[in-house]
């Protein structure tokens, strides 16, 4: 949403490319971004009071779903990067790919030399940007902590961590827990009981439905003391927007690496995990759209790519994978890295 907006806002002339996901015509002509957000309603309150919603239904023919995220619309918007208009270009000449490398963004967060675990370990500074739970910060009273009590080093274990989640009546709630150890193994896969009414299984998204938890018992706070039991003083957790996942758990963790943010795209835009499994590691996950995703697959999907990431270093795996990420062509006439067409997505 975050991309559409900025494109609609300053398109082509603030350097920015059309939309992954849509393409706006006439981007020229648009003279003002309005953004409505109406907290706590949902698309099944709409199709619910559909035929007394005239100036919705008549006026908004558009409609786009998104997977829904425990963190407000408002939060993600508003904290999203600005594009930086005096971006300078990448010069027609011999040496265009090294240029192109030089002031590529995951270069300019992380140099060029290979380094260990825990240059790549978010800062609490990092980790509120980014809403993560963090301890003394408000909204996160009641969450429960790890045992973070061991300094963070180079040879601190790796735990791919993934979450499914369904919509309740008091918002999103855990349904579904996956954690793989630095080896890949699966560790914990639970069901878990949410405590509110369920009004959307988010089937197409979670996998989950409610015949698979109508006999669970395994409740959020027996998910947390397991989770506690598993990861070592040390323990990094490793995901892809792994915010999203802590917040299901109501957990605090403070040694953490976002996937999401480590293969970093301009503007703040980021890599869905389909992507980069399918680009980096040559695999394709989430394959089954109508059974949605596994926790377990993408868990070990984003450990595997943080792992890759350490072991290959940042220079390395920019150069590798320049062209079919960063959508970067030396050949071209073109000199702005930009999202490849061939991975643009209908929908989210």
């Amino acid at each position: 949403l975050t991309e559409l907006l900025h494109f609609a806002a300053l398109g082509t002339a603030g350097g920015l490319k059309q939309p992954s996901w849509c393409h706006l015509h006439h981007q020229k002509k648009v003279k003002g971004v309005n953004v409505v957000i109406l907290e706590g309603l949902s698309q099944s309150h709409f199709y619910k009071n559909y035929l007394t919603m005239e100036h919705l239904r008549t006026n908004y023919t558009t409609r786009v779903t998104f997977t829904p995220s425990p963190i407000s619309v408002a939060s993600g918007i508003f904290s999203s990067d600005v594009p930086k208009l005096d971006r300078p270009p990448v010069p027609k000449s011999d040496d265009k790919l090294h240029k192109a490398v030089k002031h590529h963004p995951v270069i300019k967060k992380y140099g060029t030399q290979k380094r260990g675990v825990t240059a790549y370990v978010l800062t609490q500074e990092e980790m509120i940007k980014n809403h993560f739970p963090v301890r003394g910060i408000r909204g996160f009273e009641d969450f429960s902590c790890t045992k973070n009590n061991v300094r963070v080093t180079d040879d601190s274990p790796l735990y791919g961590l993934d979450c499914e989640m369904c919509l309740t009546e008091k918002g999103h709630e855990l349904t579904r827990v996956s954690l793989v150890d630095s080896d890949g193994n699966c560790v914990l896969d639970e069901l878990v009981k949410p405590q509110s009414r369920v009004l959307n299984y988010l089937t197409k998204f979670s996998g989950i439905t409610a015949a698979m938890l109508q006999p669970i018992t395994t409740t959020l706070r027996v998910v947390q003391a397991k989770l506690r039991m598993l990861l070592p003083g040390d323990a990094v957790l490793v995901g892809h927007s792994l915010n999203n996942d802590l917040i299901a758990l109501k957990l605090i963790h403070q040694h953490v690496i976002d996937t999401s943010l480590l293969y970093k795209k301009e503007l703040g835009q980021k890599f869905k995990l389909k992507v980069l499994a399918e680009m980096v590691l040559k695999r394709q996950i989430q394959t089954d759209e109508n059974n949605g995703h596994n926790p377990t697959e993408d868990a070990a999907a984003a450990l595997e790519l943080a792992q890759y990431f350490i072991k290959t270093g940042p220079h390395q795996v920019v150069e590798l994978h320049l062209e079919e990420l960063w959508g970067y062509k030396p050949k071209e006439e073109s000199s702005e890295c930009s999202p490849a067409p061939s991975h643009r997505h209908e929908t989210y």
